[in-house]
């Protein structure tokens, strides 16, 4: 560790890349983790505001389609012909249910003598409640580590400047003086692993805290639109 520390007084580190090649192994180790948490999370970061955006262009694509429909059978029709997304496939829960218990009953015509029972209904809830909960956890999905990222890379950080700080003390020790030359390269150590904690820390709560209102957005609009599959069928008179 003492030769380490005189062949850094030696070889004072101009820039955050002389620290990776000459700074000591725990530095390295704490800047490569580092490195790779933010490579990480912002393939995270491109990957769910992409996967976002897609959601909500087929979000306004099934609100559209759904506007333009005067009865439930023309939304089921018009909702097939889109692409897969997490507003048709709760949707698509619902009327599944609802044909095993009133076969036909969507179609022009049907009779409606026989309205769906409380426990029926019930259980028609739990059907799309349960589909929007498993939307949920599809979207979310990713989230995780960007929590992760942004709460482990500040303490990351901290551990850097915590064996910056001791390799300066080190350095000291090693060279017999107190002059600048010891004590610099070990805080220097300390202040690059801290600030690249922080500029790894800083993308990922900002990117996380997005994510998860877009996700709450999206959960908001499925719930919605199950009570409104649910009023569109006491319209339709089998509630």
């Amino acid at each position: 560790m003492a030769g380490a520390l005189l062949q850094i007084g030696q070889q004072a580190p101009q820039s955050a890349w002389d620290l990776l090649w000459i700074g000591t192994l725990p530095t390295k180790i704490v800047l490569l983790v580092l490195i790779a948490f933010s490579i990480a999370s912002w393939v995270i970061i491109f990957w769910k505001w992409r996967h976002f955006r897609t959601v909500r262009r087929q979000g306004d694509r099934f609100l559209t389609a759904i506007e333009r429909s005067q009865r439930m059978e023309d939304a089921y029709k018009a909702i097939m012909a889109l692409p897969e997304s997490p507003y048709g496939r709760v949707f698509r829960q619902g009327v599944n249910f609802f044909s095993e218990l009133r076969p036909g009953g969507l179609k022009e015509g049907a009779l409606k003598g026989h309205e769906l029972s409380r426990g029926q209904l019930e259980v028609l809830c739990m059907i799309m409640e349960k589909e929007e909960m498993e939307e949920r956890d599809e979207l979310a999905v990713g989230l995780t580590w960007l929590a992760v990222i942004s709460t482990v890379s500040p303490f990351l950080g901290l551990l850097g400047t915590v064996i910056g700080v001791m390799n300066a003390f080190l350095g000291i020790v090693a060279s017999g003086s107190t002059n600048i030359g010891a004590v610099a390269p070990g805080m220097a150590e300390a202040l690059v692993t801290t600030a690249a904690g922080i500029a790894v820390a800083i993308p990922a709560v900002v990117a996380y805290s997005y994510f998860v209102a877009r996700l709450n957005l999206v959960s908001g609009e499925l719930e919605g639109f199950s009570s409104e599959f649910i009023g569109s069928l006491a319209r339709e008179g089998w509630v």
